[in-house]
């Protein structure tokens, strides 16, 4: 009889089960990404923040060594979670290496990380492994991550789904959190997901188009 897969990778994301790791999202380190256009690079990241930001879900910011080539954090997220930890590192590579980052997770109370940075094969994946090791269930959005080339990002992800981890893109976790459009929450990943899938903007504008035309054959 087949092996029935471990539990981390079926059970649903909920507002209550989950945290959202932002790492290393740096001015000046994004520059080298060449895996995805630099402009949908940033919308993804956005993405994947508003989606934190509207069910609610414990949000940790960190940056390594920003006052050098990397760069400061993109100031969006810092102004989108004022109130979030933000670890700013002094030189620490693997975010997990400093105690302030690891006790900001502890105290998100949350076992499922997800979590994004830059670049995927170091910034994402050392603590991606390292909260793998620790007991945690690691959700790893690679399209909010980025890396210097295509094949690099590719084997990257590769090695976190050998050692465990999820690999998923922003708009499933978006989709998986919301669960059901009735929710309260609908009218903010609706809104997300019309400013960073172009595609869904024009797909509402469609539906728009057709509701006004009912209303005035109706009339």
């Amino acid at each position: 009889m087949p092996t029935a897969p471990a539990s981390r990778y079926t059970e649903r994301l909920t507002a209550d089960n989950c945290a959202v790791l932002l790492i290393d999202h740096q001015t000046g380190t994004m520059l080298g990404v060449q895996d995805i256009r630099l402009d949908q690079f940033r919308s993804n990241v956005l993405a994947l923040a508003e989606t934190a930001k509207t069910h609610a879900l414990p949000t940790v910011l960190t940056a390594s060594y920003a006052e050098g080539p990397n760069g400061p954090l993109m100031p969006e997220l810092l102004e989108m979670f004022p109130d979030a930890p933000y670890i700013a590192r002094p030189g620490m590579i693997n975010a997990w290496d400093d105690p302030r980052f690891v006790n900001a997770v502890e105290k998100t109370g949350r076992k499922k990380l997800i979590m994004s940075g830059v670049t995927s094969d170091v910034c994402l994946m050392f603590p991606a492994l390292s909260a793998l090791a620790a007991g945690y269930d690691v959700y790893c959005v690679y399209d909010a991550s980025g890396c210097w080339d295509l094949m690099s990002e590719l084997t990257a992800s590769m090695r976190l789904v050998q050692a465990g981890c999820i690999v998923t893109n922003w708009a499933a976790i978006a989709a998986d959190l919301q669960s059901d459009w009735r929710r309260p929450t609908a009218a903010g990943t609706l809104e997300t997901f019309r400013q960073h899938l172009p595609f869904y903007s024009m797909l509402s504008n469609n539906q728009e188009a057709v509701r006004r035309q009912a209303k005035a054959a109706a009339k």
